[in-house]
């Protein structure tokens, strides 16, 4: 991605900060402490990284408060209360995303009754279902398919290779990153005899507005109800949502999070990396579920929870300690039973 240039004065006036050092200090790139030139933005925001802020080059760094007057350091810095928001600011600036191109390449195919408003960008290879409606300012990457009969609303983005399935439904400023599948059928089988066969699943899959959905994601229809996210939650990269499932708003749920069918998950819950949950479970507004969970039983609002089956996180942790502090005396009691053995 190509960069303009800043100044740290520039910079330090764009996102209201303090400018500590030299004003014309200048920056086209930005990256981490540790690989940060001097033409580079970096940012410090715990004490944790001060080692690598101590041996950086970066040209210009956003620091909180308390690192305004490290003795060791670039000698240039921006103070901000948030350094890692400032971040964001300062980035949109120096990469501005590129301006769509705007119009239906000549190898898109549109479908029969394919109905749009204003201005959309539809990309080489994609493809646009009968009956397809987008909002305004929509964005459909090369090779990308919407399915017959979705519903796009404004300002929506389906990135290269991203599939959004007959009949979906999404709000205003949804975000599909590449390989992304939603309204796709989700599984159910049902035994006929000594078969398995196939449940069709002929329900809805709706997205509310601002909801991003992260590469190689999948949200599967619902089975004869719907499928639903709420608005605000961000989705990352290789996560499944099955049939049925409801999430509610601003969610965060991390790579390659597992939620079986029918599960309702409430507001403003975090979901860590590769947590698992069964199915027709109920999470509450603000549970916090930790990496590597795993989900068995209903969480209730506000709770913390970590581990095979997911408990309370603290309990949790009062359990490993125990087990370090138990280890040795294990062992000495295996020396003591070894040396009582030799002695007989």
């Amino acid at each position: 991605m190509s960069a303009r240039h800043f100044t740290a004065r520039e910079i330090a006036a764009l996102v209201g900060g303090e400018l500590v050092g030299r004003p014309d200090a200048a920056v086209a790139g930005a990256a981490s402490l540790e690989e940060a030139g001097p033409g580079d933005l970096a940012f410090l925001a715990s004490g944790a990284h001060l080692p690598y802020f101590r041996r950086s080059n970066a040209g210009v760094v956003l620091v909180a408060p308390q690192y305004r007057d490290a003795a060791v350091g670039p000698a240039t810095r921006i103070v901000v209360s948030d350094p890692r928001a400032a971040l964001g600011i300062a980035l949109r600036a120096l990469f501005p995303a590129p301006r769509p191109a705007w119009g239906i390449a000549a190898t898109a195919s549109v479908g029969r009754g394919c109905r749009w408003v204003g201005r959309i960008a539809v990309g080489p290879h994609a493809v646009l279902g009968p009956g397809v409606r987008l909002g305004a300012d929509c964005r459909v990457g090369a090779h990308a398919q919407i399915g017959e009969g979705a519903v796009l609303g404004d300002g929506c983005r389906v990135d290269e290779h991203a599939l959004i399935a007959a009949g979906a439904e999404l709000g205003h400023r949804v975000v599909a990153k590449a390989g992304a599948r939603i309204g796709t059928e989700g599984f159910g089988y049902t035994v006929v005899g000594a078969r398995r066969e196939r449940l069709p699943h002929v329900g809805r899959c709706q997205v509310g507005d601002d909801v991003e959905l992260g590469a190689n994601t999948t949200v599967d229809r619902g089975s004869v109800g719907t499928t639903c996210i709420g608005p605000g939650t961000k989705i990352d990269n290789l996560v499944q949502v099955g049939h049925n499932v409801r999430i509610g708003a601003r969610c965060v749920i991390m790579a390659q999070v597992g939620i079986a069918g029918t599960t309702t998950i409430g507001d403003d819950v975090i979901l860590a990396g590769q947590a698992g949950l069964a199915g027709q479970l109920r999470v509450g507004d603000g549970a916090r579920i930790a990496a590597q969970s795993g989900v068995i039983g209903d969480i209730a609002a506000g709770a913390t929870v970590s581990g095979y089956p997911a408990r309370d996180h603290r309990s949790v942790l009062r359990q490993h300690a125990a087990l370090t502090r138990l280890t040795p005396l294990v062992t000495s009691l295996e020396r003591l039973l070894h040396s009582h053995e030799r002695s007989d």
